[in-house]
């Protein structure tokens, strides 16, 4: 846990944009935390390729330079990968991050920098939503009302990534890259990237995300998109069940979202940490061709139990 104020700083900076049949959400709070180290990006239809639109969050650590850049640079350069224009999505994400990563580490404003950070994003086409990710933030959906996860938080401790700490020479303790990340995939932290002999991807911390594909269709109502501020403090299913309520009742995004920070912060700084940290929150309200009064009616309808299998094609990593 980092350092933590005497109060909370609880005015949150929260926007609103719309297109592409999509409503969308933004807030942030810098909570109990010394500085803000929170950013994202919100594009409901991306430049040059508006049939598209891409979300992201990110959590930086040990600063706000490496989360800051991030939000600005990773959908530009995911799209200036050949594969994209060639309609490989999944590779186009993956070389993205580690291309941004690697262009950060040439830059001389960012090459000593000690910070990192997480990086959750949701790229949108008309029929799919892919979903990279890095580190501990989080997006889950509400499809009929069931909670489909779009991510895995990458934590040391999973098997799959201590063996790629272990392999480049790190080691975990008290869960802990080195006795000191709490997550095991980051873009920056590059003091965790120095192993010459390996790759990118096999570096004791590395920017080469997990991809999942999933089907979109008309049972999608809407995506979260969060920092571990959020998760740590509620379940994915517990996020989705209090948005939908909310938007069922007739609550604009904006306030939802504001709303689910407040839920998640905590009364004082002696919880662990749980309910201290910054706070972002995405809600990407799939509306379509509905109004927003029966995009909320939507919301309304009893949960339903669909096919879940038929929206996860793939699970690339």
């Amino acid at each position: 846990m980092g350092q933590t104020l005497s109060e909370p700083v609880t005015l949150k900076e929260t926007s609103v944009c719309e297109g592409g049949g999509y409503r969308v959400a933004v807030s942030s709070m810098q909570g109990w935390r010394v500085t803000m180290e929170d950013a994202h990006t919100a594009l409901p239809a991306l430049p040059g390729d508006p049939h598209t639109a891409f979300f992201a969050v990110f959590d930086g650590h040990g600063g706000s330079s490496i989360a800051q850049h991030c939000s600005r640079q990773l959908h530009r350069s995911v799209m200036a990968r050949p594969e994209y224009g060639r309609g490989n999505l999944t590779i186009a994400l993956q070389q993205g991050y580690l291309d941004l990563d690697a262009a950060m580490l040439q830059d001389p404003q960012l090459k000593d920098e000690m910070a990192g950070s997480t990086a959750i994003a949701c790229l949108i086409t008309k029929r799919e939503i892919y979903c990279a990710n890095v580190g501990d933030s989080r997006a889950v959906a509400s499809v009929c009302g069931q909670t489909v996860e779009l991510s895995t938080d990458h934590k040391p401790c999973l098997p799959k990534e201590k063996e790629r700490i272990e392999a480049a020479g790190g080691w975990v303790e008290v869960n802990r890259v080195n006795g000191n990340l709490a997550l095991s995939r980051a873009l920056g932290d590059f003091v965790f990237k120095k192993n010459l002999s390996k790759p990118a991807h096999e570096q004791v911390v590395t920017a080469f995300p997990d991809v999942s594909i999933h089907e979109l269709t008309e049972d999608w109502e809407f995506v979260v998109l969060a920092c571990d501020g959020i998760w740590d403090v509620m379940t994915s299913q517990e996020v989705i069940q209090f948005v939908r309520c909310r938007l069922a009742m007739q609550e604009a995004p904006e306030e939802v979202c504001e709303s689910l920070i407040n839920r998640c912060l905590a009364p004082d700084c002696q919880m662990g940490g749980l309910g201290c940290d910054n706070m972002t929150v995405t809600i990407v309200c799939c509306v379509g061709g509905l109004t927003w009064r029966q995009f909320q009616e939507k919301c309304s309808r009893k949960s339903q139990q669909p096919d879940l299998d038929s929206y996860n094609d793939h699970d690339l990593t």
